[in-house]
């Protein structure tokens, strides 16, 4: 049911529900998750009916009413019902916004929980305190390591307890795994993908080796033959298919099983690729991008160059400072000592030398000679440019505030990632790139961006104009970089940004936020080397653990897909209480990796005891799907 009218409240009284404020696209998806997975009631406040993506929210079946209201106002407040909700939700706004809200809220309810987004997340953990059950988030931080990890082809990773949990594909799986996450991973088709797919027990190797070799095992006839093989390890060459003459000694009836023991089941096979398996690792060190420091020292001594000089005055410097090396070049060959002609050079740069007087050649007691002469007149007169020039610099960066602006990137602008759109998940996205000491340029529309000032202040090149991309990605020196990365608010602009960025670099990787899946899915079917990402799909998972109480620590990416890695806390009074492995599994999207026990404060990963039940003070680490984390969150309530 939907309220009818501007400003009215819902239609008929409501509570035990949850509100989100907001209209976007974070709070559409953020929506879908209470609906579809949670299965509460959701009333939404927006401030227009007919913006954004409120006519989307309103046809989503499961909300109880949308309410309109110009701003967030405690009246508005009251409109939704603040004194019965359950939780409330602040997805849209300035941070001084939600502040404000979130306070009034809690004034009107003191046990409501509240989650708001923060840009300034050193802000909203301090707000956190002022309240009794909020939590802050950030969208942009959320989604931000994400986008970052696709440009540099890497999967991104959620530290817990010094651990970097990532994802590894096919080849890159390694035997320390922890568990598998996807399978059935077909780039052309990603609605195959089974995250968290139906997993065997820890004995069922034991099983399956039981069943090969029977009651009598592995010495009877044909055992011997079996034990050595196994099939995968043929080779190239081999097809495979001789081996499989031999299985008729082990026993007309063990065929059967050996065939659906070892080989994959055969109409699955055109649906996968080779491998077609995705599963979460852990790294004792995150790795930094391996760029050297000759390289970074060339990309900043050529790129401060251009700041501080223009081209003219370049050209300028680099010819006096070639005049200057071949007069030193002759006064050293002259005098064979190095000592003295680099402090005779010296003098010569500031004007100071003292020139070979009449009397000391006549007694041929100077340090005479043409070429030398010659080279201290040409040091003299380079410095005597040099000086003015380096004054010109100084007024023109000190005193006129040139340094205030914002810089092109220079010609030594190399192997560089170009972050298209300075809002906050660019800004994030740039920030997390440098800090990995990969060069990164910007490029930006809007001259009043707020994330402008913030590159700026690191030292971030930034191209500005709303001219056409191909214009501004030249500038931006797409030809030497090694990804694009497309983060405005708009599908069509992002994914018109990546089409010119391949048409002028055809090898570059590209990376484009995304908000419609459909759209997205014609993307990879299309492009090569390309990843797409959805902010609101990335954070939307975490904002809803969080209104339910749980603490996600980050998501990874799936190629659209998500996972969550979250952190239970078994509490007196829990539904967690008395649950072993094999329960908080049994639900399904769950896993358990990791599990402190109140008797110790070691992190065991990978616990392998499915019959050990939690007691109170009890930490254990999931990592789940969407559906998988809200299952469980809804047992946990129901118990309680």
């Amino acid at each position: 049911m939907t309220s009818e009218g501007w400003g009215t409240p819902p239609v008929e009284p409501i509570s035990q529900h949850y509100i989100v404020c907001g209209g976007n696209a974070l709070a559409h998806r953020l929506v879908l998750e209470l609906v579809e997975h949670y299965e509460v009631p959701v009333v939404v406040l927006v401030t227009d009916r007919t913006r954004d993506h409120v006519p989307q929210i309103e046809q989503i079946t499961g909300v109880a009413a949308v309410v309109e209201y110009p701003n967030l106002t405690e009246e508005a407040l009251r409109a939704v019902s603040i004194d019965t909700a359950r939780g409330l939700a602040l997805v849209e706004g300035s941070d001084q916004d939600n502040i404000h809200a979130a306070l009034s809220a809690q004034g009107h309810n003191p046990d409501i929980r509240i989650v708001f987004r923060m840009f300034n997340q050193r802000l909203g953990e301090n707000i956190e305190r002022l309240l009794r059950n909020g939590a802050a988030l950030s969208g942009s931080a959320t989604a931000a390591p994400a986008f970052a990890a696709a440009a540099l082809g890497r999967p991104n990773s959620v530290e817990i307890d010094g651990r970097y949990l990532h994802i590894a594909f096919d080849d890159a799986i390694t035997s320390d795994r922890i568990c598998v996450v996807a399978d059935h991973i077909d780039r052309q088709d990603l609605s195959k993908i089974r995250l968290l797919p139906e997993q065997e027990g820890d004995s069922a190797q034991f099983v399956r080796l039981a069943r090969e070799f029977g009651d009598d095992g592995p010495v009877r006839q044909g055992g011997l033959r079996r034990a050595p093989e196994p099939e995968p390890e043929a080779g190239p060459d081999s097809e495979g298919e001789p081996e499989r003459g031999h299985e008729p000694a082990v026993g007309p009836e063990a065929e059967p099983e050996v065939e659906r023991a070892v080989e994959p089941d055969p109409a699955a096979e055109p649906e996968e690729p080779p491998g077609g398996i995705a599963a979460l690792q852990a790294l004792r060190m995150e790795p930094r991008e391996p760029i050297s420091w000759v390289r970074r020292l060339r990309w900043r001594v050529l790129d401060t160059m251009r700041f501080l000089t223009n081209a003219r005055l370049r050209v300028v410097l680099l010819i006096a400072l070639a005049a200057v090396l071949m007069a030193f070049a002759v006064l050293w060959y002259l005098n064979r000592d190095f000592g003295w002609t680099v402090y005779i050079s010296l003098l010569d740069l500031a004007g100071a030398a003292q020139p070979d007087q009449q009397v000391d050649i006549a007694a041929g007691t100077g340090t005479g000679g043409l070429w030398q002469r010659v080279a201290q007149v040409v040091i003299t007169i380079c410095g005597i440019t040099f000086a003015p020039v380096a004054t010109a610099i100084a007024v023109e960066v000190l005193g006129s505030g040139r340094r205030g602006l914002p810089r092109n990137p220079s010609a030594g602008t190399r192997d560089h990632v170009i972050v298209v759109g300075l809002g906050n998940v660019g800004t994030r996205v740039a920030t997390q790139l440098y800090e990995m000491g990969v060069p990164v340029v910007c490029m930006e529309r809007d001259p009043q961006a707020r994330g402008i000032s913030a590159v700026r202040a690191l030292g971030i090149p930034v191209v500005l104009g709303d001219g056409p991309f191909e214009e501004q990605l030249r500038r931006a020196r797409l030809k030497h970089s090694r990804a694009v990365i497309a983060l405005s608010g708009d599908d069509a602009t992002n994914l018109e940004a990546a089409l010119e960025a391949r048409h002028g670099n055809p090898d570059v990787r590209v990376v484009v936020r995304l908000f419609d899946d459909d759209f997205a899915g014609h993307f990879y079917r299309t492009l090569d080397n390309a990843a797409s990402r959805s902010v609101s799909y990335l954070a939307a998972p975490a904002f809803a653990a969080a209104l339910m109480g749980s603490e996600v620590r980050g998501t990874l990416s799936v190629f659209r897909h998500v996972l969550l890695i979250a952190e239970l806390t078994v509490e007196d009074g829990s539904g967690l209480i008395g649950l072993n492995r094999h329960d908080l599994e049994d639900p399904g999207g769950v896993r358990v990796i990791a599990a402190r026990f109140a008797r110790s404060n070691q992190l065991h990963w990978g616990f392998a005891d499915r019959t050990r039940r939690l007691a109170p003070g009890d930490r254990i680490v999931v990592a789940a799907t969407r559906s998988g984390l809200a299952r469980l969150n809804t047992v946990l309530v129901e118990e309680v």
